[in-house]
């Protein structure tokens, strides 16, 4: 009925400055009562034409201004969202489904901490230079930003991937048509309200809100946009090579995962247990960074399983608005039926279900119980080449297999068409350095998960993705170099 649309928060495209209506809506949901909450437009063609000529027309200033200048607005942006943390974090937990505590500890720090990041890291970027003397020449390098940046965000960590893009492509000098998930946009349109305080100019960030298959499509396809950098999934990825091919547009696609954990017979249980449960459940198991192949060598395969079951019983799942909930809803009806359908193929294929779905009941409160809830799911004895172990599942699910040797379990692990990241688990120095060193995989964490220093490269090898994110490597993606000689 109208009467009841007038109470949902009805979200604007951002375009030059300003806050511009749409003809068309979608409906997004929340998660955890499975009720519309919230309109966002139904952008397309249009709109991202529009955009697009904002942002263009933005360029010459904003790219012309010293590094500095640009620093000191991140900053400022920064500051503003740290200010209003705590409204972004209730608003993204509502909108994404994710735990309160999560959104606040951990996706809206990062936010403003990106933005801080790239606001100091520019201030150090150097260039090249080299002299041949004989030649009576010197060459060196010069970097200017590209132009228009196509930025495309997912549903999972809404806030926190889309300014790990936002923020090194304008400190470089860039400007942006970003389209985040139609999914989770509240926290988006958020910021927007925020960009001109900070003394973002108009048309330097716009962000166009929608689907991937008309927005998305339109951004990608748009010959005046000479970059995309998209997080999501390999399927989507393929789709904007193919698109972008005739263009000849500079791709950083950060794709998914099968991340392997590895547990040697000397691992340390006492840490190993409750890290390898959060990786493996953290945000319901949707980061692409999740852990969702657990190898543990056959001597304490026994001992593990049993702890590791115990605590991922312990985790929390309910209303996400709750501080001591640990897991909240899934992102969506269609999402959590193909995560649950996982779990049914596993058990058709004879593997045991230890607890989580199907296995234990969930006692959720009265106003959730139509919301997209799932147990922490824990699989045993599942073949290698079960879909379960090949394909990304992106819930809380998590299988777990014995092996005897390193050789064995090297060649297992990277036995999927993926290599985003893995986790090693022991306490033997020299074998940490060979098995890190051979496996195929963009990420290894040794005795830890999600420790990150935003200066190192990160992202993925074969099928989660192609380039790297980090200052360095931001900073290469975002510019344009041109080499040029001197003789004197």
């Amino acid at each position: 009925t109208m009467a009841h649309s007038k109470s949902l928060l009805v979200l604007e495209n951002f375009i030059g400055g300003k806050f511009v209506p749409c003809s068309s809506y979608i409906d997004s949901y929340n998660p955890s009562t499975g009720d519309v909450y919230c309109r966002v437009p139904d952008s397309g063609k249009e709109e991202v034409e529009v955009a697009v000529k904002a942002a263009k027309d933005a360029f010459p200033v904003w790219s012309s201004k010293s590094p500095l200048e640009r620093s000191q607005i991140l900053n400022k942006l920064a500051d503003l969202i740290e200010h209003d943390l705590e409204a972004f974090a209730q608003a993204e937990s509502k909108d994404q489904g994710k735990a309160i505590t999560f959104a606040r500890t951990v996706d809206i720090p990062r936010a403003v901490y990106n933005f801080r990041f790239f606001a100091s890291s520019i201030l150090h970027h150097v260039t090249e230079c080299t002299e041949m003397a004989t030649m009576g020449c010197v060459h060196y390098t010069s970097r200017a930003p590209v132009g228009v940046a196509g930025l495309i965000s997912p549903w999972n960590l809404p806030l926190y991937l889309l300014t790990w893009k936002i923020a090194p492509a304008i400190a470089c000098g860039n400007t942006v048509v970003a389209k985040p998930s139609e999914m989770t946009s509240v926290t988006a349109w958020m910021m927007c309200k925020l960009l001109e305080k900070a003394g973002i100019p108009p048309g330097v960030v716009n962000v166009v809100f929608g689907t991937g298959t008309k927005a998305g499509e339109a951004l990608v396809c748009h010959p005046d946009v000479p970059l995309i950098s998209f997080t999501g999934s390999t399927l989507t990825a393929q789709r904007i090579m193919e698109k972008s091919a005739p263009h000849c547009k500079r791709l950083s696609l950060e794709l998914g995962g099968k991340n392997p954990a590895i547990i040697f017979d000397d691992a340390d249980l006492s840490q190993c247990i409750p890290t390898t449960v959060r990786s493996s459940f953290a945000n319901q198991g949707e980061i692409c960074l999740c852990t969702s192949r657990i190898f543990v060598q056959r001597g304490i395969y026994d001992e593990f399983l049993k702890r590791f079951v115990a605590e991922a019983k312990k985790w929390k799942t309910g209303n996400p608005s709750d501080p001591t909930v640990d897991v909240g809803a899934l992102i969506s009806k269609e999402h959590l039926e193909k995560v649950r359908s996982y779990v049914k193929k596993a058990q058709a294929e004879g593997a045991r279900v230890l607890c989580g779905e199907g296995v234990d009941s969930l006692a959720l409160p009265p106003g959730n119980q139509k919301g997209y809830f799932m147990l922490p799911t824990v699989i045993a004895a599942v073949e290698d080449e079960s879909c379960c172990m090949q394909e990304e599942i992106f819930g809380p699910v998590t299988c777990v297999v014995a092996f005897d040797t390193e050789e064995e379990v090297i060649r297992r692990a990277n036995g999927v068409k993926y290599g985003l990241a893995a986790t090693v688990w022991s306490g033997n120095v020299g074998r940490v350095h060979r098995v890190a060193h051979r496996l195929q995989s963009g990420l290894v964490w040794t005795n830890c998960w999600l420790v990150r220093d935003l200066n190192l490269p990160f992202g993925g090898m074969k099928a989660s993705g192609i380039g790297r994110e980090g200052a360095k490597d931001s900073y290469e993606f975002f510019t344009e170099v041109k080499t040029i000689t001197i003789k004197h």
